[in-house]
């Protein structure tokens, strides 16, 4: 994700001596610099790295930058031919197919050295141990995880309960570098990125955890719309249709307008090919949509179910 790049910091040219001393400031001026100009693991970035930590083993700011350089290294990419549509919730690079009319598309496909992960992995748990209120750290560790394991969440799914329970049980101050103090509806915001992270993964061991997650999050949050329509979502993919339409349901009788419900209900619907329920659906939407298009377009299908027999 985006927030292990953007938790890059930076400093400039290394030019200095083994002799020569520098502040904490001057390390992170010549990191930043030095980063922009080679990138997270280029020519001279482990050097910086080593001289800044010698300097100031207990500084966050050099821990930060140990992550990015050894993730960054830790990651290789190659271009390989897969006969599906997504790899792990992503387009092809090329799409295409044979001559029989087959699938042939190419994906990226990211390798990752494990002795190089887990001294990153290393790098952001001494952070998060020096500045534990900070929640994007924790986030960062999460992010690498979710990419590491590629299909399989698993230790993914146990780090996101682990810090679910830090939030709800000990209610800490969280910050996060630029929003300042997260407030108990941004932990939930977040925690349901998450959740949609692990569905498009498109896997069944991301399916499985996008399930588990939620329902460890309602344990917390009962009746919590996001959550309780996650599940809705999940046995839908099932074509469960019986459990959807219980979740869905229950979202509506709270909030009849809730827009995730009525759609997958109407998604629902369709499936089962109940008109009746179809409708259902679409009357609730055309009253409580929550923009005009939406109750526009949903008045229209009504009008052209009704002139089905």
């Amino acid at each position: 994700m985006k927030r292990i790049l953007l938790i890059l910091l930076s400093l400039a040219t290394l030019t200095a001596t083994a002799q020569e001393t520098y502040t904490q400031e001057e390390y992170l001026r010549r990191y930043n610099n030095l980063v922009n100009r080679v990138g997270a693991a280029g020519v001279g970035v482990e050097t910086l790295l080593n001289r800044w930590q010698e300097a100031y083993p207990d500084d966050v700011q050099q821990m930060l930058a140990r992550f990015s350089f050894c993730y960054s290294r830790c990651q290789t990419t190659t271009v390989q031919q897969m006969p599906v549509d997504r790899y792990l919730g992503r387009e092809p690079l090329l799409p295409m197919t044979d001559s029989l009319g087959n699938k042939s598309n190419f994906f990226e496909v990211t390798e990752f050295d494990e002795e190089l992960y887990a001294q990153a992995n290393l790098a952001i748990d001494q952070a998060i141990a020096a500045a534990p209120e900070h929640l994007d750290y924790r986030l960062v560790k999460v992010d690498a995880m979710l990419a590491f394991e590629q299909g399989n969440p698993d230790m993914t799914l146990q780090q996101l309960k682990a810090l679910a329970d830090v939030h709800f049980k000990q209610h800490p101050t969280w910050v996060y570098e630029g929003l300042g103090e997260v407030d108990d509806e941004q932990f939930k915001a977040f925690m349901q990125d998450y959740c949609v992270a692990l569905f498009r993964l498109g896997t069944p061991g991301g399916h499985e955890a996008f399930k588990s997650f939620s329902e460890y999050l309602l344990t917390y949050c009962k009746d919590e719309s996001l959550y309780v329509n996650n599940l809705g979502s999940y046995y839908l993919t099932q074509k469960d249709y019986k459990k959807a339409q219980k979740y869905f349901d229950q979202v509506l009788k709270k909030d009849p307008g809730d827009m995730t419900a009525l759609r997958n209900g109407v998604l629902l619907a369709r499936g089962k090919k109940d008109l009746k329920l179809e409708k259902k659906y679409l009357e609730l939407m055309a009253r409580h949509g929550e923009k005009e298009t939406d109750r526009a377009s949903a008045q229209a299908r009504l009008n052209a179910l009704a002139t089905k027999k």
